[in-house]
């Protein structure tokens, strides 16, 4: 492990993403789909498990870098004794196969330049074959076949099972790399011209961009979430993927390595209000109807996650080959967690397609049928104790934020009855089911010795998803209980700079894994949403700034942060964690404007 998780950048072409180091390396790509094998997994393994690297030769990390403008393009600089070149890294939106393309150019001077490509498919176990057809080089191997060309033609040749080349660019002078991928069985592909390549993507995402309607005062960190969330997008249905990675430790050495090459329930409220906050209304139709597809059957069979497509089969499996990042291991593909009960995913389905409704999303009849189902369900199995939001592999319990929105899925029955009478269901009914959740949870779910709501019934750990009850509206902000459950996870749950953790892993069980885990930065964010509903807003001010400090170079952020190590960790980028700034920075914005 030379380089730590900030110092990656995402490109993507909305179906995959690759991370490019900034040491010009780009070790992790999955071909032909954010959940397909990876083709280069340097990143959690070594340079042997697959990676391409174009740089100066000898030099290290790059001297700077950014994303051009408001877009995916990256743009990595190097600045060397005998002069300064330029690498334009960016996955054009495909037709049909994916393309990464790499530009070099010449700024200054004249720069002797290396380029180490080395292709591993099937998450770095494969060797392919690689030969020289019409002038190009072509690895296959199984399944899969790439393709490696350059304009203008620069030697390329085998060394150590990789294909190296060796050039120099002056002031001026460019030379583009384009790697395509498509099934060995079928065609090569019809090439694409990189430079015309490059100046469509870069429209391209600046009409995309331009399209925000309200960022306020932070609108750089919005529209870079917002162009983060685009890109973790699958386009051809809509399904949103947590983290384009799998296994980047939330304990660096530990076990906690996860796949997050999927879409969540949990994300979907939070996912469509980030969306239609900031206008983007067929990003968030498109994530509404993958939704709808996605649970469509029986409300006992709903899944806390599903595939790209909405697959719902998502084995998990161990890579022994792959050391890890960090030597963090096990390396995971698939998730376990998918068979879990998670009771909340209800409340967030519900909830989510409730905003879809009040936002002018039109739902088709069927639509509003499978809520009643899917509430129908809850009603029978809300009582239950349940694996929670966190996913814990420890013994059930009965999660407090379980119950919240048990009781968010009956309140939002009620509310859309209530505006819409020519609905069919009984209003009555779920008004008796939400009364009932929430006197259940102010009952066995509140320490009243401590003023705080817990982490569930009985227990004395606290959780940082209890800071959601005032956001959803289970009580008002002013509520006292809602003020010493804020003070009470601040004072127990955070780091010295105010991140917050989920939940305590010192001295419990709860999720049943060896180890620790940094401040969760989604959960920093709704500590923010806190403090502002509170009242709080200068505080919240301050919160929200430090977090925004966090971000790496170019704008990313994991899913957790390392306080005393000052580091990034888990899967990466993390869209939990950019949809929690992207709405926490449009509220607050507005409390701000109004204060």
């Amino acid at each position: 492990m030379t380089q730590r998780i900030e110092d990656y950048a995402l490109i993507g072409d909305l179906q995959t993403a690759a991370l490019v180091g900034r040491n010009g390396s780009v070790d992790w790509l999955c071909l032909p789909r954010f959940d397909s094998a990876a083709c280069f997994a340097a990143l959690i393994g070594d340079e042997d498990n697959g990676h391409w690297r174009i740089a100066p030769k000898g030099a290290g990390a790059c001297t700077s870098r950014r994303y051009i403008g408001e877009s995916l393009v990256l743009e990595s600089v190097w600045e060397t004794r005998t002069g300064t070149v330029k690498i334009i890294d960016f996955m054009p939106q495909r037709d049909t196969a994916p393309d990464l393309v790499r530009i070099v150019e010449g700024v200054s001077g004249a720069v002797e330049m290396a380029s180490v490509l080395r292709i591993r498919f099937d998450y770095g176990s494969v060797v392919p074959w690689v030969r020289r057809a019409d002038g190009h080089r072509v690895a296959v191997a199984g399944p899969d076949s790439v393709w490696l060309r350059s304009e203008p033609e620069v030697k390329t040749w085998g060394q150590q099972l990789s294909t190296v080349s060796s050039f120099t660019v002056s002031e001026g002078e460019k030379a583009a790399f384009v790697l395509t991928w498509h099934p060995s069985h079928e065609p090569r592909p019809e090439q694409l011209d990189p430079f015309e390549a490059l100046e469509h993507s870069l429209e391209d995402w600046s009409e995309w961009s331009a399209r925000c309607v309200s960022a306020g005062p932070y609108r750089e960190a919005v529209v870079r979430s917002l162009i983060t969330l685009k890109a973790l997008t699958y386009g051809p249905t809509g399904g949103i993927v947590a983290a384009p990675t799998t296994s980047l430790p939330e304990d660096l050495g530990g076990v906690r390595n996860w796949d997050y090459r999927f879409c969540w329930l949990r994300d979907s409220t939070l996912t469509l209000d980030a969306l239609l906050s900031a206008g983007y209304l067929d990003e968030a139709r498109a994530w509404r109807d993958w939704l709808l597809r996605a649970v469509a059957g029986d409300p006992a069979d709903l899944q806390i996650m599903y595939g790209l497509a909405g697959e719902r089969r998502l084995p998990e499996t161990e890579l022994p080959w792959l050391a890890g990042y960090g030597r963090s291991a096990p390396v995971r593909i698939g998730n376990a967690a998918v068979r879990q009960l998670q009771l909340d995913v209800y409340g967030e389905v519900i909830d989510s397609l409730c905003l879809a409704r009040e936002t002018g999303l039109q739902l088709e009849t069927h639509a509003w049928n499978l809520q009643l189902s899917l509430l129908g369900f809850l009603e029978s199995k809300w009582r239950e104790p349940d694996e929670g939001l966190w996913e814990v592999r420890g013994p059930r319990r009965h999660f407090v934020h379980s119950k919240v929105m048990a009781w968010v899925a009956a309140d939002r029955a009620v509310r859309t009855l209530e505006q819409d009478p020519s609905l069919r269901g009984d209003a009555d009914r779920w008004r008796r089911m939400r009364d009932e959740v929430h006197e259940e949870v102010c009952e066995k779910g509140y320490d009243p010795a401590r003023n705080t709501f817990t982490q569930s019934y009985g227990s004395v750990e606290l959780d940082a998803a209890v800071l959601m009850i005032p956001r959803v509206g289970f009580l008002p902000p002013e509520d006292p209980r809602v003020v010493g459950t804020v003070d009470a996870v601040r004072a127990e749950l955070s780091t010295d700079g105010g991140l917050v953790r989920r939940y305590s892993t010192e001295g419990t069980v709860v999720d049943g894994l060896p180890g620790s885990e940094g401040a969760f930065l989604a959960c920093s964010f709704w500590m923010v949403d806190a403090l502002r509903l509170t009242g709080r807003v200068k505080e919240a001010t301050e919160l929200f700034e430090r977090l925004l400090a966090l971000r790496n170079d170019v704008g990313l952020l994991a899913e957790e942060y390392d306080s005393a190590a000052k580091r990034q960790l888990g899967n990466f980028p993390q869209a939990f964690s950019h949809i929690g700034l992207v709405t926490t920075a449009l509220a607050l914005s507005r409390a701000q404007t109004a204060g």
